[in-house]
């Protein structure tokens, strides 16, 4: 069974993620969004995407028990690429993608949300990047995309006090485009805005998300590159294997700074 559904209505395409208990990225995750998006791309009809969670999570994170079936740092490595060139391909997409966020955005699940084009969440949802507490550090690109919502200063902030901020509060940090008080009144208007996009001619909505992406800093793919064999070096250290360990026993981790 898959971990992404979809329906199609009125050319909108809802992605619904169902990996319950907290819809964690697992690597089956991943290529089941693949799959979905490449459904997508072949179907000329649907014209802009909203992606939510089953549940009570948008998603709470990375699959982190999976992690520890890896072994080596080319492993990490591969996953952290796997990771990075879904996401970077969600960002590019030919139509909009709008995440519509209730409950967590967590780690991964952040790092899911912002590669989306917009996020619309609810007031009190909780978004962060918590990789810190697990002695281990953001591998799907978030280093590089969360300065780009919030700046640098709020990116050091949120990254490294590991501490998440509320849906209102990402809004006001420009994380998010709009909040919404309840979770009803959150995919409803997800879907108003993803309809309204796709009223428009499917050839100006495909050079719109073709050109905004210029914008973007030249040095952005560099960033994710050195993103990527930060993640891998970290999960091979002794306070990794700590905070991984201490995470699925719920428990505090105790970091020896190596």
């Amino acid at each position: 069974m898959s971990t992404i559904t979809y329906t199609i209505d009125e050319n909108v395409a809802t992605f619904t993620i169902q990996s319950p208990p907290a819809n964690a990225l697992s690597s089956t995750l991943l290529s089941d969004l693949a799959g979905r998006l490449d459904e997508i791309e072949n179907d000329s009809s649907v014209k802009a995407v909203v992606i939510r969670g089953e549940g009570k999570f948008f998603s709470a994170g990375a699959d982190i028990k999976e992690f520890t079936s890896l072994q080596n740092e080319s492993d990490y490595k591969m996953l952290a690429a796997k990771g990075q060139r879904l996401f970077d391909r969600l960002e590019r997409f030919h139509i909009p993608v709008i995440a519509a966020i209730h409950g967590a955005a967590l780690g991964g699940g952040l790092e899911l949300a912002m590669a989306c084009h917009l996020r619309y969440v609810t007031a009190d949802a909780t978004l962060g990047l918590p990789e810190l507490s697990l002695g281990i550090i953001p591998g799907f690109a978030g280093t590089q995309r969360l300065p780009r919502y919030v700046g640098a200063a709020k990116a050091y902030e949120m990254i490294l006090s590991a501490e998440p901020i509320t849906g209102k509060e990402a809004v006001e940090a420009g994380l998010a485009t709009r909040y919404f008080e309840g979770e009803g009144e959150l995919f409803e208007s997800a879907g108003q805005f993803a309809r309204k996009a796709s009223a428009k001619s499917g050839p100006s909505i495909h050079k719109v998300m073709q050109l905004i992406p210029y914008s973007h800093n030249a040095q952005y793919e560099e960033g994710v590159s050195a993103e990527g064999d930060a993640f891998a070096a970290i999960f091979g250290t002794e306070d990794a294997k700590e905070g991984v360990q201490a995470f699925i026993e719920k428990r505090k981790p105790a970091f020896k700074d190596q």
